[in-house]
């Protein structure tokens, strides 16, 4: 039978479908209704917690922090993390050492690594202080002016995730064939023009890939704001998860959160979409 090789998926697809399918149809039933403390039921509202949303300016200013956060921090790691690779993929002295080393922080949960960075950044007791004082540099606030605690959900972001890009890259360096290198150095190209006309264009595929994941795992960021900022001061580290745990969690507002979720979900496929379309053209298409 023809047909016969698609039984053998159908369980795995009735599981995907049970774990993906009904949460967000669940989720967008709830999003019509006004559950909350006061009101416990499933009650039909229509799109009164959507029209709330448009409304919601701290919704919209949380997104745009997350925008910000993650493709800065995105655009960070990508550089770095090419540069990391770059350096173990050459035949150097403990070349194996430092591919380990530069795994480290990747291997730690990143809520216990931002409780050692707030330690870190603690304005009278953090070792940054101390060290910048031995410098003579006057203390920074890390966590309590607006600026500096984004710089330092930032410097935490980086620090967790650049091992990532570092690992997805080295792999696509790796996997590339030797060949062009070699004409490229018969030709007498220098390492500066051999990775803009050879390594770069080779890697831009695998270079898409690692930059598109990454960007939609940095458009959840949550953990290292709740642990490190608590979304503060004020609201200047909130981002749209930390605002939709505020209202679901914290002030039980479930259908106005269910309703933040979706219109969060629906802005970030979009997004992203653009964002891969984008990379597509400008790093692979003129390649076509």
């Amino acid at each position: 039978m023809r047909g016969q090789k698609y039984i053998f998926l159908l369980p795995g697809l009735l599981v995907l479908l049970a774990i993906i399918l009904f949460p967000l149809l669940f989720t967008i039933r709830v999003s019509l209704s006004a559950w909350g403390v006061s009101q416990p039921g499933l009650n039909w509202i229509g799109i009164e917690n959507y029209v709330g949303v448009l409304r919601d300016q701290r919704f919209w200013q949380a997104m745009v922090r997350l925008g910000f956060l993650a493709v800065g921090t995105v655009i960070i790691e990508y550089v770095l993390g090419f540069s990391m690779a770059l350096l173990v993929w050459r035949d150097i002295r403990f070349r194996r050492v430092f591919r380990v080393l530069f795994l480290v922080p990747m291997m730690t949960t990143p809520v216990i690594m931002a409780v050692i960075w707030r330690t870190i950044f603690h304005e009278s007791l953090g070792p940054a202080n101390d060290l910048l004082g031995r410098i003579g540099i006057a203390p920074v606030p890390w966590l309590t002016n607006e600026t500096m605690a984004m710089v330092s959900v930032m410097i935490v972001e980086i620090w967790l995730w650049t091992p990532f890009m570092f690992l997805l890259l080295l792999s696509g360096l790796l996997s590339q064939p030797r060949e062009p290198f070699l004409a490229a150095a018969i030709d007498g190209a220098g390492p500066v023009r051999t990775f803009f006309n050879v390594t770069f264009p080779l890697m831009a595929p695998i270079s898409v890939s690692a930059l598109v994941i990454r960007l939609i795992e940095a458009s959840k960021i949550m953990e290292t704001v709740y642990v490190l900022t608590s979304g503060g001061p004020g609201t200047a580290t909130e981002t749209a998860s930390y605002y939709i745990y505020i209202r679901g969690l914290r002030d039980f507002e479930i259908g106005y959160a269910s309703s933040l979720s979706i219109t969060y979900l629906i802005i970030m496929i979009v997004a992203l979409t653009i964002i891969a379309k984008v990379l597509v053209r400008t790093m692979i298409g003129k390649q076509a």
